[in-house]
Order: structure tokens, then C-alpha cells, then sequence
């Protein structure tokens, strides 16, 4: 019996310092790798501002109550800034925006009795847009306004400025360059109305289109 009793303290004794050598041996279990960082996905919600600049051309129309003519083409240089606001919902982009633009554009030295010049317009529009990322093709409209100045040389009064009101309608596509650097190019054809032609009964229409290329910085 008491030879037994040893032989089983010897056998515990082994098997103890058995699991105290493989507690010290090394994990065989390779490094833990660190999480990767992934970057949130860029969001079109948010305000921007910004600047544009681009060309305009276009037709003045006078209708003299008989009929219409074409008194002459517009074309010039046009620059501005605009302000506005996105909200994301989705792949697709709403918004609104409000811009005012520099003109240059005027039907120049033409031959007829009617010479138009517009030296500034401005918009208020709706956007509606489809977001792949980064790039957003957009389609926009909404009010617009500006001066028209319309000359009638050889008249006892020369010339009047007026502002007058149309519509506007357009499209576009900009990019995300950053998370806060927005490029894009733009189209918009405006329709600024008919306005009376001093005291006669005629009155001069005035549309035109504008390509432009648009930097804005959203917040």
C-alpha cells in the first residue's frame, strides 16, 4: 500500500511539471493584425459657396404686335458666384441654389434700331442630382433676373435699363475633387422675358445661353 501511495504522488508530480513546461512554451499563435482604416464615404449633404466663370450667347427678339424679329445676337463673358445647399438621401442628391453673375453681353454694333445690352443676371433654382461618389450629374431650374438696357439711337430718348424676370433651365456635372473641393461644369439657357421698348408699343425679348465652369468649397 504505502508503495502504491508513492508511485501515484510520482506519477501527479510528473504531470504537473508536464503542464508547467507547456504553459511556458511559446504561443504558436501568429502577431494580431491591426484594424484597417476605412475612410467614411463621401457625402454630398452640406452649404457651399463659390465662384464661376464662363461665356454666354444668345437672341434678342422684337415683337412689334405683327411679328417678331430678330434684332440681334448676344455673346460675351459672364462670371459670378453661387451659394447653395445639398442634401443627400441616398444615391440621390436634392438641393437649392442662388448665383449672380457679371455680364458682358450685348448685340454689339448691329445694324438694326434696337441695340440690348444685359450687364448682369442672377438665379434662384432647384437642383436634382444622382450621386456616383464622387461625381454628380445634376439637372436644375428655376427663377431668374437681370438688367437689359435697350438703345434706340437716333430717339429723343436714347436709351432705358430696366430689370426684368424669365426662368431658367439647365443641367450639369461636378466632382469632388476633396471633401471639401467641388469642380463642375455647367449649362444654363436663360429666358429674361419681354420688356417695352421705352414709350412705343413694341417690346424686346431677351434669351440666351451659358456654358460655365463652376469651383465651389463645401463646408
Amino acid at each position: 500500500m504505502k508503495k502504491f501511495l508513492l508511485a501515484s504522488v510520482a506519477v501527479l508530480g510528473l504531470v504537473a511539471a508536464g503542464a508547467a513546461s507547456a504553459a511556458d512554451l511559446p504561443s504558436r499563435k501568429g502577431p494580431v493584425a491591426a484594424p484597417i482604416y476605412v475612410p467614411p464615404a463621401f457625402t454630398w449633404t452640406g452649404f457651399y459657396i463659390g465662384g464661376n466663370a464662363g461665356y454666354g450667347w444668345g437672341n434678342v427678339n422684337t415683337n412689334g404686335g405683327f411679328q417678331v424679329t430678330n434684332t440681334g445676337d448676344l455673346n460675351g463673358f459672364v462670371g459670378g458666384g453661387q451659394v447653395g445647399y445639398n442634401y443627400q438621401m441616398g444615391q440621390f442628391v436634392i438641393g437649392a441654389e442662388a448665383d449672380i453673375q457679371g455680364a458682358d453681353l450685348s448685340t454689339g454694333g448691329n445694324l438694326g434700331l434696337v441695340r440690348v445690352k444685359t450687364d448682369y443676371f442672377g438665379t434662384v433654382r432647384a437642383r436634382v442630382g444622382v450621386a456616383f461618389d464622387r461625381f454628380m450629374p445634376y439637372v436644375t431650374g428655376g427663377w431668374a433676373y437681370g438688367n437689359v438696357k435697350t438703345t434706340l439711337p437716333g430717339t429723343i430718348v436714347s436709351s432705358d435699363n430696366s430689370h426684368t424676370g424669365g426662368w431658367t433651365l439647365g443641367g450639369g456635372l461636378e466632382y469632388a475633387v476633396t471633401n471639401n473641393l467641388i469642380a463642375g461644369v455647367e449649362y444654363l439657357y436663360v429666358d429674361l422675358g419681354e420688356k417695352r421698348i421705352l414709350n412705343t408699343g413694341a417690346k424686346v425679348g431677351t434669351d440666351f445661353s451659358v456654358v460655365r465652369a463652376r469651383l465651389s468649397y463645401k463646408f
